[in-house]
């Protein structure tokens, strides 16, 4: 019997590559026993823009990976959305997370190719029960498809987990990254994403992480986030940290500065607290965005 952790990851890759609907997990893995229920505590979200791994100085993945290590060993989110890191790159998180973790994902143009929406969970709180990827275009289901003028290949990888922890409470994590280049294309990728969601069950809570490349509050991108009834977890927040722009390209920080990285949840999820971490060592940053979080009571 493989690894019920490998064999999700090998599917994952699988499922993209053959186009197949939202897997549910349980069909193909044995379901682990859940741990005793205790009171679980806030559910701690990361979305973390990781920059994709180069070789160039002197912010090599090599230099920056150290960083980022540290980082994320110190916050241990239960669920990380990621964008932008290569196939590689997001195995060398996932060993520096420890075995406590595992990942979903394939690469933006099918299989281990280009850039990963990689979503990372602590197995100790998190299970997953299905997930489904699928591509920011005219035809969503076809495996790197690019149809609305976008630089690059866009998509979303969703999963419906359980909260080991919550009393197998269910709930939705939707991870994407939009368009750099075009507004056009990150406009209709809002709308499909907005659209997608509705095909959801509704009764679930929904959380939702991405670099969607505009400002909050400032593009119609966002307006059309917020119509899908979604709320802003920074907005939300009962306590927030300090405001900065969360691109910062290896410049100095900018304090009250754009957002283009966002967490957005349903109604009636309770965010305790809003962050965006400026973590750096000895002037390095792990990327050239920052990390954006939030800790969640999901209902």
């Amino acid at each position: 019997m493989p690894n019920p952790g490998r064999f999700t990851r090998r599917l994952s890759l699988k499922t993209a590559l053959a186009g197949a609907a939202a897997l549910p997990l349980a069909a193909t893995a044995p379901a682990a026993a859940a741990p005793p229920e205790r009171d679980a505590g806030p559910l701690e979200v990361m979305s973390f823009n990781l920059r994709f791994a180069s070789t160039t100085e002197p912010n090599s993945w090599a230099v920056r990976r150290p960083v980022t290590r540290a980082l994320l060993r110190h916050e241990r989110p239960h669920v990380i959305g990621t964008q932008e890191g290569l196939y590689q790159q997001v195995r060398d998180i996932e060993a520096d997370l420890g075995a406590s973790y595992d990942w979903i994902g394939t690469g933006r143009a099918g299989g281990s190719r280009d850039e990963f929406m990689a979503v990372y969970y602590d197995t100790r709180r998190l299970a997953p029960l299905e997930y489904d990827h699928f591509w920011l275009s005219d035809t969503p289901d076809v495996i790197g498809s690019n149809t609305w003028g976008g630089g690059s290949i866009r998509m979303v990888t969703w999963v419906r987990f359980r909260d080991l922890r919550d009393n197998g409470r269910e709930f939705y994590f939707l991870d994407t990254h939009l368009d750099n280049a075009s507004q056009n294309a990150r406009a209709r990728a809002a709308a499909l994403i907005a659209q997608r969601i509705g095909g959801l069950d509704a009764s679930l809570p929904l959380v939702v992480t991405g670099d969607f490349n505009v400002a909050a509050h400032g593009n119609p991108v966002y307006d059309t986030m917020l119509g899908a009834g979604l709320l802003d977890s920074w907005d939300a927040a009962a306590e927030r940290s300090t405001l900065y722009a969360t691109f910062h390209g290896y410049r100095p920080l900018t304090p009250g500065g754009d957002r283009i990285d966002w967490i957005l949840v349903t109604p009636g999820v309770t965010v305790h607290r809003a962050e965006i971490n400026t973590y750096a060592r000895n002037g390095q940053f792990p990327s050239d965005h920052l990390p954006v979080q939030a800790s969640l009571t999901l209902g």
